[in-house]
């Protein structure tokens, strides 16, 4: 009599295993390329690092507090418009074939992305006078203010990247994304060595050459992404850019109710990085650069979670829109496993091998660099250690977007970041003789008090009532 209930046990766990090997699988495929495509796009902008570099320290700091204001302002844009990428995989959830909600939501997305650039352009346009306020001194304020000048050009262009890779992604096709992301770093590259150099016959513009290489390869990918579009019959058949000047208003209502709190969100812990930079400022030049090049290492490394994290976003939201509350459950979990599982092997990598790491961007074996590369490999390590929290940090923020709570995870990340880590930072760094370390360490105390938060309103989603009615399932 007890075989019949324990063999019906059996057979449902591993109905159950099955289903989440399935979930895992899809979480694979989409996130693998969407990672991929993160990675190269930090290699554009390792490219800029790596060519002002070799300009000197002075514009390798002045770059750095320019880049740390524009990547800030640009974070919260891409947390504002990127959140269509939760309504799309809804819609998608809820019916198949929603080619009309989905161009509606890609168009007002589009449309934010152009108001959002005025703000954008006027805040880089009075760049000079938001770093002289930090406290830096006037020779690396002018001349930040002058490469954030150069850097207006490119914020529209920019949002609009982030709109359509997002747009192609959510409708499954992640693979555009890597590949146009890979030719946009020849461009990149090109730019930067004709028009910081003076190669190709172009004007040897020194820093400013940076950002209007930027430009270019923003402006290029933006066309790259135009021809994907139209070569393809899935995407090319919802006619993202037909009607283009037709409002949506209960849309764009949508987008900006569900988006900025992941703006806010996103400005919290990018304002937490962009804080350490000014404060690294304050310390010295020296830990300034250092603290730039381990950033820029320890964020390529993060782009394998944040890949993850958009593909959870994706996969949680198709579920989140069909109704099917277990899928969902399954789609998150599988997507923290994924993200856990990355960074411990890349924290690995970042303990074993800092100095080779380092040596990528900086020439280790110069005298000149020394105290650059001391302090370098003394962040590195402490960013070893917090892979782990920001890795989970990033991949829960993805899976509760996707059944779209952005309103408490924004609150989290405000007091985790701000009220534990910058205030962490600031004591340690300016206050006890850890200094540049101090800083570091901050870091990853709000990251931690993040991550703990975070996962714990993932795994108590049902009381915290996340998931769609029984009545929709």
């Amino acid at each position: 009599m007890t075989a019949t209930p324990l063999f019906a046990r059996l057979s449902g766990r591993t109905v159950q295993r099955g289903l989440f090997r399935a979930e895992l699988a899809a979480t694979l495929r989409l996130s693998a390329p969407l990672a991929t495509a993160n990675i190269l796009q930090m290699a554009v902008f390792a490219t800029d690092v790596m060519f002002v570099s070799r300009l000197g320290q002075e514009a390798l700091a002045a770059s750095s507090l320019a880049v740390a204001i524009f990547a800030l302002m640009l974070m919260a844009f891409y947390g504002l418009t990127g959140v269509v990428a939760a309504l799309i995989a809804a819609e998608l959830g809820r019916r198949r074939h929603a080619v009309r909600e989905v161009r509606r939501s890609v168009r007002m997305a589009l449309w934010l992305c152009a108001l959002l650039g005025v703000l954008g352009i006027a805040v880089c346009l009075n760049g000079e006078a938001i770093v002289l306020a930090t406290g830096q001194q006037p020779v690396l304020a002018r001349l930040a203010g002058d490469f954030l000048e150069v850097c207006a050009l490119s914020v529209i262009p920019m949002l609009v990247v982030n709109v359509l890779r997002t747009f192609v992604s959510a409708m499954g096709r992640p693979v555009f994304a890597t590949v146009i992301t890979g030719l946009s770093i020849a461009v990149n590259a090109l730019g930067n060595w004709a028009l910081v150099f003076g190669h190709l016959g172009a004007p040897k513009l020194g820093l400013l050459g940076s950002p209007l290489a930027s430009f270019i390869t923003a402006c290029a990918t933006v066309a790259a992404y135009c021809v994907a579009i139209r070569s393809d019959r899935r995407l090319r058949r919802t006619h993202v850019f037909g009607r283009w000047w037709r409002p949506e208003w209960s849309r764009m209502r949508q987008l900006v109710a569900l988006g900025l709190p992941i703006a806010l969100t996103l400005m919290a812990e990018g304002g937490l990085f962009s804080s350490a930079a000014f404060l690294m400022g304050l310390i010295g030049e020296a830990q300034l650069a250092a603290h730039t090049v381990a950033l820029q290492i320890a964020a390529i490394f993060f782009q394998v979670p944040f890949g993850i994290g958009q593909a959870a976003t994706i996969r949680v939201g198709y579920h989140f829109g069909a109704g099917d509350r277990a899928a969902i459950g399954r789609a998150g979990w599988a997507a923290l496993l994924t993200g856990l599982v990355f960074v411990g092997v890349s924290a690995t990598v970042m303990l074993l091998v800092p100095e080779a790491i380092v040596s990528l961007y900086v020439d280790t074996s110069d005298p000149a660099n020394a105290v650059l590369v001391g302090f370098a490999l003394q962040y590195l390590l402490v960013a070893a250690a917090f892979q782990l929290v920001d890795g989970a940090q990033a991949v829960a923020a993805g899976v509760l977007r996707g059944v779209q709570d952005t309103r408490v995870p924004m609150v989290i990340a405000i007091a985790s970041y701000w009220a534990g880590g910058f205030a962490v930072a600031w004591w340690l760094g300016l206050r006890t003789p850890l200094s540049g370390l101090g800083v570091w360490i901050g870091l990853a105390v709000g990251l931690t008090f993040a991550a703990a938060l975070l996962v714990a309103r993932w795994a108590g989603r049902e009381r915290f009532g996340l998931l769609p009615s029984a009545a929709s399932a």
